[in-house]
């Protein structure tokens, strides 16, 4: 049985749970976690999301820090909501309804990157300028560039084939548009957007019908991902061992649902139908700490709350509805999952039931 390298999933990711105070408040971690992307979504009420991240810019309360949402095709915002982000806690400065108003609920997604450290290239030919900054022992990274209008490639910092990638124009207002390695035997002809129910695109101009390698990935001419001179932002991930799974599943329309082995305990989930259309789906252990795991959020809508049945054990996750949007009969579903617990830790101990 092979054992995974990481055996407290919590330094690299976290699920964080709080309650808006509609004044300056900091909100602390549940351990030491470096917080290089933040992506904060209400749960009590209908507000679109924000992702922050330590490579376009954190502010101080007076510098500002700038906000991709991921339910909208909409530019970059910016603003002075974060008056901190540090090794374990961020602090808000502001009663916005999006991230902390007065007795509203909140959860806040989290992932360890470089702290800030970025390794940055200069344009070369085709292949756009910017930089990177990676964590290759949790498979995640954050690039940034700057457009070309024409094919190229950009290093990611994993040291491995990413699994899963989002871009995001930041300039212009057009769809995100991602990479999954769960669309298809021939993913790299596919491009999935983070901000809609759209099913699975099948485009050249997204990837070039090129697959990525273990150093740089392909953007072709499409404005979602590589623009000349417009600045772009990806989060990059791949499939570690014990700690994070990228795939695919097909649904059979059952109570008694799909189940899908990953390998830990997962502390998030996200799912997407993409044979047709269908919402993305986020479910975690701090919503919901026992099964069935009913609290749902979306990354496509700023809906609050809702229920959706789902078991998250400790080996995989499984669907207990026949709800089409998780687990429609031979319904195409791609998935990412980031561990709780592995299901065995380098020492050979097996994780607990839940």
């Amino acid at each position: 049985m092979a054992y995974t390298t990481i055996d407290d999933p919590s330094a690299h990711f976290q699920v964080d749970l709080y309650t808006g105070s509609g004044s300056a408040k900091t909100f602390d971690g549940n351990s030491d976690l470096q917080l290089d992307m933040v992506w904060i979504k209400a749960r009590s009420t209908a507000e679109n999301a924000r992702i922050a991240d330590t490579s376009r810019g954190v502010g101080d309360g007076t510098d500002e820090t700038r906000w991709l949402i991921p339910q909208d095709a909409g530019t970059e915002e910016s603003s002075t909501e974060f008056s901190s982000i540090g090794s374990d806690s961020f602090t808000l400065n502001t009663s916005d309804a999006k991230l902390n108003s007065s007795s509203h609920t909140y959860v806040a997604w989290a992932w360890k990157a470089n702290g800030g450290t970025r390794t940055t290239n200069t344009e070369s030919g085709n292949n756009p300028a910017g930089g990177y900054q990676a964590n290759t022992t949790a498979g995640f990274s954050i690039v940034d560039y700057t457009g070309t209008g024409a094919t190229g490639t950009m290093a990611h910092g994993l040291g491995a084939v990413p699994d899963f990638y989002m871009i995001k124009n930041r300039t212009e207002a057009v769809d995100w548009m991602g990479y999954h390695v769960g669309t298809a035997t021939d993913p790299e002809t596919d491009g999935i957007r983070w901000n809609t129910t759209d099913a699975i695109t099948d485009a050249a101009t997204f990837w070039n019908d090129t697959a990525p390698t273990s150093t740089v990935f392909t953007v072709n001419t499409s404005s979602n991902v590589n623009k000349d001179a417009i600045t772009y932002i990806a989060y990059c991930w791949k499939s570690i061992q014990g700690y994070s799974k990228f795939g695919s599943y097909t649904g059979n329309g059952n109570a008694d649902g799909t189940f899908v082995y990953t390998g830990f305990r997962p502390a998030l989930v996200i799912q997407k139908r993409i044979d047709t259309t269908g919402n993305w789906i986020l479910t975690d252990t701090g919503r919901s700490p026992d099964n069935e795991s009913h609290e749902t959020l979306y990354s496509n809508i700023p809906n609050a709350e809702e229920g959706m049945g789902k078991d998250l054990l400790s080996n995989g996750f499984k669907c207990r509805t026949d709800d089409a949007t998780i687990n429609a009969s031979g319904g195409t579903y791609i998935y990412a999952a980031f561990a709780e617990q592995p299901f065995v830790t380098s020492g050979g101990v097996p994780a607990t039931a839940r």
